[in-house]
């Protein structure tokens, strides 16, 4: 008679990867001390911006879902051209659009990825959740050595662990995060891992500075870890040259604080999606009137949109946050050519300015 049980190996292995999962659904994570302040109250982490934490609840989420969406594409594409080997001088400065929040930034001998996404899917399991409905503006295989990534803040569309596990063994680059996720980017064997609390900063090469500035969002991959790790957007200086890059947000006075505190960008990628519904998305969320407005408390010479065009997150339609922004735009006061967007893949340099 033939016995139909597994064998112990393979019944081993089912139960490591459902333990997986459960923990991976429930978001389990150590308990990490910090020093209390205005954004950490000794167990969680707080926007200090609002009068009262923000972070959606289950409820909050099946409410949303259950809400009227428009459709999207099932395909959209993408037609930018990446120029990659461009020669940068001793001061130029190359940004290519990837998708979402993805971005590769070139400086002099220094290349960084931010929030890098490549996955089907953004979410803990790969046969569920908000699917790309356009390719990555570069493949994956494509890209150029690189020596530094940022991470915003854990959510899946900006922490892609099977992204970050492949950059890592391909180009074993440091990664900088908010104070918080070291631990989970250690579990995928990541070693060279550096976290920063609000206005910290990293060195990266022989003249780059990386400063971990403060967002108004939240945190959690899971239902038991909501808002125990921090989030937060990046200011980078390299000799004369700035670039801020936003993560994922909403809009408030922290956009005057780094301006005062660091001056003004030359660069800002901010965020324009995933805005609707407002109940919902706008303490997390700019729309793109407010990213105009923090465009200009920034002070910034450019700002290119982002977080838009590859994920159906919210509720808005598919091309709505472009058009939202031209209306934005004029009715700020603000030339269109100091707000753009950037098709995914394409490349804007951006030589140095004059002396």
């Amino acid at each position: 008679m033939t016995d139909a049980r597994p064998a112990p190996s393979r019944f081993r292995s089912a139960h490591r990867k459902i333990a997986f999962l459960l923990l991976t659904l429930l978001g389990c994570t150590p308990d990490r001390t910090y020093d209390t302040s205005d954004h950490f109250n000794g167990k969680t982490f707080l926007n200090p911006t609002l009068a009262d934490q923000v972070s959606p609840g289950i409820s909050d989420v099946f409410r949303m879902i259950r809400e009227a969406r428009p459709d999207w594409p099932a395909r959209a594409e993408t037609t930018g051209v990446p120029r990659l080997a461009e020669d940068l001088g001793q001061d130029g400065m190359a940004i290519t659009f990837v998708n979402h929040a993805t971005f590769l930034i070139q400086l002099p001998g220094l290349n960084i990825l931010t929030d890098p996404v490549w996955s089907d899917r953004v979410s803990p399991v790969g046969w569920f959740g908000p699917k790309r409905i356009r390719r990555p503006g570069i493949d994956l295989d494509k890209l150029p050595a690189i020596d530094l990534v940022l991470i915003s803040h854990n959510h899946y569309d900006h922490l892609d662990t099977a992204t970050l596990k492949t950059l890592n063994e391909r180009f074993a680059p440091s990664f900088v995060v908010p104070l918080g996720n070291a631990d989970l980017l250690s579990s995928l064997g990541i070693e060279d891992v550096r976290e920063l609390d609000w206005w910290e900063s990293a060195g990266a090469g022989s003249r780059t500075r990386v400063i971990l500035t403060p967002a108004q969002h939240s945190s959690g991959r899971g239902l038991l870890d909501r808002d125990r790790s921090l989030w937060g957007s990046f200011y980078i200086k390299d000799g004369d040259r700035s670039l801020f890059f936003g993560g994922d947000g909403g809009y408030s006075t922290q956009f005057s604080d780094i301006r005062e505190r660091l001056g003004p960008p030359e660069v800002a990628l901010l965020g324009i999606g995933a805005y609707e519904p407002r109940w919902f998305m706008k303490p997390l969320h700019m729309n793109p009137a407010e990213a105009v407005t923090a465009h200009r408390d920034l002070g910034a010479g450019t700002s290119i949109g982002m977080h838009f065009g590859t994920f159906q997150l919210a509720s808005e339609g598919f091309a709505q946050p472009e058009r939202d922004l031209s209306e934005a735009l004029d009715r700020q006061g603000v030339a269109h050519d100091r707000f753009q967007t950037m098709k995914e893949g394409e490349t804007m340099l951006r030589p140095p300015p004059p002396k």
